[in-house]
């Protein structure tokens, strides 16, 4: 057994605890964009994630993504080490020195961040009770064999075929496909079931708080530290590099978001910053450690952009993604997933590596597309038929806070009307 360090171990919990204060800041991000009479719904959302996730997660999910038994590249044998016992001895140091029981504690907050940011493609109109329902097979079918698929040594890993036919193995640093791509394309699928909200497109539906829209982007900011730096898995250069990167790309994720604002609608906003940071942190995800400085700016300017300029598709296409969980997520991961191919300093056509390292990353890109797309829509119209997404119409209108939760945000009912 490998000697515990305990510096990589404490680093190892910090981070942990990190991640996990990203879903309720992601709450604050998504309540504070959502309309009067739904913020509390939307934090609910958030919420009901951490409780499902942290129940499931040490029962069947680190054992289906990170299990020693394979199988067919997809997931590892969910009983295997089912509730954290038989064959796994949270004793043991893995080569980081840290001890696995930390392990499971920090993948547990990727799962549960994950799942979360698919909720602000739903904002508004869909059951309390099928979301969770939701939420618990998404994470078991989807999640947890992307997860194994590109971390735990299957399909999309560098022991996969992907990696065997291009013979470079794919880069995803901290989650572009296991977490972003997954839950871009399932907001996107989810989004086209259940439809629109009443007056889509044709009402405006803003953001009834930006104070609460900001800090929430400043604690994904602060917690996207544990998420990136976190994943060297241990307290060293690559932490250290990784840092930097999530800095700087987040940096010039805001000013290309801003510009694009500036040019297109004559103003720079602050939810455009606030959305900024989030798109450069979602870009440089998967980069994080692979990438230096120069390649951190121009990938957040890109992003930043793209993201700036994709959320306005929506309305184009006729799709109600609520929060912009496409726009920016989605577009995002993928952006941050493909740039590698050109700027990975070791790899990159940039930097003469070729285009192998860009064709993997491309099929990469596409693999978890299809699978999450795929799985996303059995289970979503799975729901439709049987639990149902949608509260009623006139719940819509009146406020889904009231109809799912019995209770208001705020207590004033003529502030009430006029924020909604």
């Amino acid at each position: 057994m490998d000697t515990l360090d305990t510096g990589a171990t404490a680093w190892m919990l910090t981070s942990a605890s990190l991640v996990l204060l990203m879903t309720p800041g992601l709450a604050l991000f998504y309540g504070g964009m959502s309309r009067t009479k739904s913020v509390l719904n939307m934090m609910m959302m958030s919420f009901g994630v951490i409780a499902v996730v942290a129940v499931v997660y040490p029962l069947w999910g680190y054992s289906m993504s990170y299990g020693p038994t394979d199988i067919g590249g997809i997931f590892a044998n969910p009983f295997e080490w089912f509730g954290l016992r038989g064959s796994f001895d949270g004793a043991a140091v893995d080569g980081y020195g840290v001890p696995g029981w930390v392990g499971v504690a920090f993948q547990m907050t990727f799962a549960i961040i994950t799942v979360a940011l698919i909720s602000g493609s739903l904002a508004e109109r869909v059951r309390f009770s099928t979301w969770l329902v939701f939420v618990l097979l998404w994470v078991t079918f989807s999640y947890f064999p992307m997860a194994h698929m590109v971390w735990g040594g299957g399909f999309l890993s560098a022991d996969g075929p992907i990696a065997s036919l291009t013979g470079v193995a794919p880069i995803d640093f901290a989650g572009g496909t296991v977490v972003h791509i997954n839950a871009g394309i399932a907001g996107l699928v989810l989004a086209l079931i259940i439809g629109k909200r009443p007056g889509f497109g044709k009402e405006p539906m803003r953001p009834h708080n930006l104070p609460f829209v900001m800090m929430g982007a400043a604690l994904l900011f602060f917690g996207w530290f544990g998420f990136n730096a976190g994943s060297a898995f241990t307290a060293d250069d690559l932490a250290g590099l990784a840092w930097v990167n999530t800095t700087v790309a987040t940096g010039a994720a805001v000013l290309g978001w801003m510009l694009v604002e500036r040019l297109r609608d004559g103003h720079a906003t602050s939810l455009g910053a606030a959305s900024g940071v989030v798109a450069g942190l979602v870009a440089v995800t998967p980069a994080a450690g692979s990438i230096d400085p120069i390649g951190a700016v121009v990938l957040g300017l890109i992003a930043g952009a793209l993201c700036a300029a994709a959320v306005s598709l929506k309305f184009r296409f006729g799709y109600d993604d609520s929060l912009d969980v496409v726009g920016v997520h989605l577009v995002g991961g993928l952006t941050g997933t493909v740039l590698i191919g050109f700027l990975s300093t070791e790899t990159g056509l940039f930097y003469g590596g070729g285009a192998g390292q860009l064709l993997t990353q491309i099929l990469i890109a596409l693999c978890a597309l299809v699978f999450s797309g795929v799985i996303t829509a059995v289970l979503g119209l799975a729901l439709r038929a049987t639990m149902g997404w949608r509260i009623s119409p006139e719940d819509e209108v009146r406020g889904i806070d009231l109809a799912e939760h019995s209770e208001t945000a705020y207590d004033n009912p003529t502030a009430s009307a006029r924020l909604a």
